[in-house]
């Protein structure tokens, strides 16, 4: 020791073998008191992680400076960043900020995320539109076996579910309308009632919404799975579209088959509210049919069904979207699949309302 400053040199091989030994050397740091250190590591010639951590803690015990004469082993500087991560993962958590700037910055990181999301989707429509471009120009880039699958998958499979849920909610609709006319002697107007609403509005609707639920979250589960297998990046590596292969086959397969199934579901549910209103207020099947002609306008049938291709290209690009989202893992694909029916199911709701208020304005 010169001048209150402590020298260490380090000699020879400093292996895990020679910690007793190694550790009996450094005990002697123990009673000293200088007012700084160096260590001199110019005759060192090996270093083990133990020994040097045992050093280490040697040194911060003198809680003095330490300065080195020649380079810094590595195993020292691995044992020192791994007690910095330590003393930094053992600071308090930062102080809460003021609960308006919070306020704000949740706000702020939320409008961002919906600006990009937007951006993506726009993005996403902009692409399937030049694809739907592309295939004007030759018929092969539709690839109709492949829409044809979709439409049977989409269309003809969900023909039993599509029928079934129209004739029992005609049925609801008749029974209580016809309830409620009663009252005032009025139970013919049931059967304007039924037609009116099945051909606008329940026949679509409650046709898209099952759609939505049957073949929107297929198609986000099909695509996903195929983002997470990498099968969309072979496609790719291959030199083929994904949208040309994936997307826009769904789009129009269901901008078919929806039409098709409204058509359907129209009729299933003119049937069931016939059946019910002929038991319930002894209507004759022949007075229901010549009532609903006379109580339908030109357009009611095609206000409803001019609303189906519409219906369809949004439920198929909300789902082919949030399948093409997929990253990662299975959970985001569940996640995304959610998402992909709640988000249709909404629009469609939304899209009829639009509509509602455009027939309102149209008169039609």
């Amino acid at each position: 020791m010169a001048d209150d400053a402590l020298e260490v040199r380090l000699r020879a091989d400093w292996r895990i073998d020679r910690i007793a030994e190694i550790e009996r050397a450094l005990q002697e740091l123990s009673g000293q008191r200088p007012r700084s250190v160096r260590v001199d590591t110019t005759e060192l010639i090996a270093l083990d992680l133990g020994p040097a951590a045992l050093l280490r803690e040697r040194l911060r015990a003198l809680g003095v400076p330490v300065e080195f004469a020649g380079e810094v082993p590595e195993p020292l500087r691995f044992v020192e960043g791994l007690y910095e991560r330590r003393d930094l993962d053992a600071r308090p958590p930062p102080g809460r900020e003021p609960w308006l700037t919070s306020f704000f910055h949740h706000v702020g990181a939320r409008v961002v995320a919906q600006l990009r999301e937007g951006y993506q989707a726009l993005a996403f429509f902009g692409r399937l539109a030049v694809t739907f471009l592309r295939a004007t120009v030759s018929i092969h880039r539709l690839r109709i076996p492949s829409i044809a699958r979709h439409v049977y998958e989409t269309g003809v499979l969900a023909i039993p579910i599509v029928s079934l849920i129209a004739f029992l909610i005609s049925i609801i609709v008749a029974y209580l309308s016809s309830q409620q006319l009663r009252n005032f002697g009025a139970e013919i107007f049931a059967v304007d009632l039924v037609a009116i609403a099945v051909l606008r509005e329940l026949g679509v609707l409650l046709t898209s919404i099952i759609v939505a639920g049957r073949s929107g979250s297929a198609f986000a589960a099909e695509i996903g799975v195929m983002r997470l297998n990498d099968e969309i990046d072979a496609l790719q590596s291959m030199g083929m579209d994904q949208f040309e292969v994936l997307v826009a086959p769904r789009v129009i397969g269901l901008m078919i088959a929806l039409p098709l199934l409204t058509i359907i579901a129209d009729a299933m549910g003119l049937v069931g509210g016939g059946l019910l209103l002929a038991w319930l207020i002894e209507i004759p099947l022949e007075q229901f049919v010549s009532r609903v002609q006379d109580a339908l306008a030109p357009t009611t049938f095609w206000a409803g069904l001019i609303k189906a291709p519409v219906f369809a290209y949004i439920i198929a690009l909300v789902g082919s979207y949030r399948g093409l989202q997929v990253r990662d893992s299975s959970r985001e694909l569940g996640r995304l699949t959610t998402a992909a029916v709640v988000q249709s199911i909404f629009l469609v709701i939304f899209m009829d309302a639009v509509f509602a208020v455009v027939f309102m304005e149209l008169d039609f």
